[in-house]
């Protein structure tokens, strides 16, 4: 069975359109062409679309059976836990509420745009102490952040809630940290690198490219306030505008 980029990839090939030549094409960079190309990244369905008829192939829609044919039976990949419980502001704690204090960048007075990252007072979350029990965090150690921006996009998307553990600072390689960079707050993916350097790495990379941090700046200009275990996002409707 032949996916879209097989498919994609064929006819470049036939045709001698290179990976350049499409990311222009599409407005996107040729290392997000390769990502696509390999399989390692989906791109839109409005992409795909686009992809597609820029090489004079089928859409999905009209493709034929084995582009779209399902690899196995199909398998449920939900589980239902339940109604969404609702609380207000001044509702009293259940047994198993925990109350999670509230971080953000909060501009300094004087108009230059300078800001500190620190727990906002009378703000916060509620979460399950079953659920932060699942997490490996203790309640005391539990706080939150508003992410903001694309650079952890498809992941993590733009207004989305984290939880961060704060008991949790130690770098492991390839989990995601919220910390205090200079005074902006910041989620990415963190590496230790040999020496003491530390890499920053953005789910969107293609958009926002690695940073690499010497064990100085790491030291003067890093405040690390935890490790992600949690993020969620409502989505706005596509009736609401």
């Amino acid at each position: 069975m032949k996916k879209w980029y097989e498919l994609a990839k064929a006819r470049m090939k036939e045709r001698k359109i290179t990976q350049e030549k499409l990311a222009i094409e599409m407005g996107v960079t040729q290392g997000g062409v390769a990502h696509w190309m390999s399989g390692r990244r989906e791109p839109s369905l409005e992409q795909i679309a686009h992809v597609l008829k820029f090489l004079d192939l089928p859409p999905l829609s009209m493709a034929p059976p084995p582009l779209l044919s399902l690899p196995g039976p199909i398998e449920s990949n939900a589980e239902y836990l339940g109604e969404m419980v609702v609380w207000d502001d001044g509702d009293p704690l259940d047994e198993d509420d925990c109350e999670v204090p509230y971080y953000a960048e909060v501009e300094f007075a004087g108009g230059d745009g300078m800001t500190e990252v620190m727990e906002v007072a009378d703000r916060t979350l509620r979460f399950s102490n079953a659920t932060l029990r699942a997490a490996g965090v203790d309640c005391k150690s539990a706080a939150v952040a508003r992410l903001r921006g694309r650079s952890m996009e498809k992941l993590i998307l733009d207004g989305a809630a984290i939880g961060f553990d704060l008991a949790d600072t130690s770098i492991i390689d390839g989990e995601i940290y919220a910390f205090n960079h200079g005074g902006m707050l910041r989620v990415k993916y963190l590496y230790r690198l040999p020496g003491g350097s530390v890499r920053i790495r953005s789910e969107n990379d293609d958009e926002f490219p690695d940073e690499v941090m010497t064990p100085e700046q790491y030291r003067d200009e890093v405040k690390m306030l935890g490790r992600v275990f949690w993020w969620s996002t409502v989505r706005r409707s596509p009736k609401r505008k």
